[in-house]
């Protein structure tokens, strides 16, 4: 049995470490990109979002307490239309902070949450799941009161935005994104026989309950495609990999791991009523596109399929100015 783990963001030293840690990163990567000529990232700051700290101050990030009491950790940048991002397995928020900042700088108001389990959400022993997944997804929008949003879903984040409009509806919903992501299916069965054999999934639950650490290493690997030749994975890809991995709690990622592979978003994808672009690079060793990206876009009615040759699972970060690209020019339609 997995020990349960019960850490909140309440403690105020960890959110003084948290937000200080939070600041810093963000500097340097303002600082990375706006060297690669982004609008705006080096003059302007970014605009806050609502709540207001106890100083008067209004953050850039925040919590919302959801309907068994789990705080979900968020970063809600900028003004203008919303545009909410879902991460993978066993990622967090900061996986979009590339995203963020350029569609941010483009006039978007940009959202992304840690799941549940995940990065600096509370670890919670039960609620794991995609329903309760896809509900906090609801609680978070219904508090920002989001309208208009574009849902941007990566890998295990394409079936918590699917399941939400599955669960709750699109009324909040302009466009959704689907990169990389597990719908409909990751499980082989004789219905399925594109998909990945259960023992697969099974080896991913043993590495995580584990040594989680070395098997995080080991899996962001492939993850990026660093396993293959002329590969535009950075060391840097690979160890944000581990320590976003290693913040979130093993219970909750282990949990998850059921998720991404045996839950069937078939249904989900069919009630999906507004324009959708799914993303998948044909090089994905994590969630191949046969029984993903291609059947995804031809269960979603009018759904656009965009192939990147080449491209690995974590595409958002070894090809992120093609992404970036294309989802704004996506965002513009």
């Amino acid at each position: 049995m997995l020990p349960p783990t019960d850490a909140t963001p309440d403690d105020p030293g960890r959110r003084g470490f948290l937000a200080t840690s939070a600041g810093l990163a963000a500097a340097l990567a303002a600082s990375s990109i706006a060297s690669l000529g982004l609008p705006g990232i080096a003059r302007a700051a970014m605009p806050a979002s609502s709540p207001a700290t106890q100083h008067g101050v209004n953050p850039m990030s925040s919590f919302v307490t959801v309907k068994d009491g789990a705080q979900i950790f968020y970063k809600d940048w900028g003004k203008g239309q919303p545009v909410l991002f879902a991460h993978g397995w066993p990622l967090s928020s900061d996986a979009w902070d590339p995203q963020m900042l350029f569609m941010g700088s483009n006039g978007y108001r940009v959202i992304a949450h840690d799941r549940r389990s995940h990065g600096r959400s509370s670890q919670t022993w039960t609620g794991n799941d995609m329903d309760t997944y896809a509900d906090d997804l609801a609680t978070l929008i219904e508090h920002l009161d989001l309208k208009d949003v574009i849902l941007v879903g990566h890998s295990t984040g394409g079936g918590e935005i699917a399941h939400y409009v599955g669960r709750h509806g699109s009324r909040r919903v302009a466009k959704m994104v689907l990169v990389g992501a597990v719908p409909p299916l990751m499980l082989k069965t004789a219905t399925n026989p594109h998909g990945t054999e259960l023992g697969v999934f099974d080896g991913i639950r043993a590495g995580t309950a584990g040594d989680r650490s070395q098997f995080f290493k080991d899996l962001a690997m492939p993850f990026f495609g660093a396993n293959r030749a002329g590969s535009k994975a950075s060391e840097g890809m690979r160890d944000s990999f581990w320590l976003q991995g290693m913040a979130g709690g093993v219970k909750g990622q282990y949990d998850c791991i059921h998720e991404f592979s045996e839950v069937d978003y078939t249904e989900d994808l069919r009630r999906i009523d507004v324009p959708t672009l799914v993303i998948h690079g044909d090089d994905d060793q994590i969630v191949p596109i046969d029984a993903s990206g291609r059947l995804s876009a031809r269960l979603v009615k009018g759904a656009e399929l965009k192939i990147y040759a080449g491209a690995p699972h974590g595409l958002t970060a070894t090809h992120a100015e093609q992404f970036n690209r294309d989802l704004l020019a996506f965002a513009k339609a």
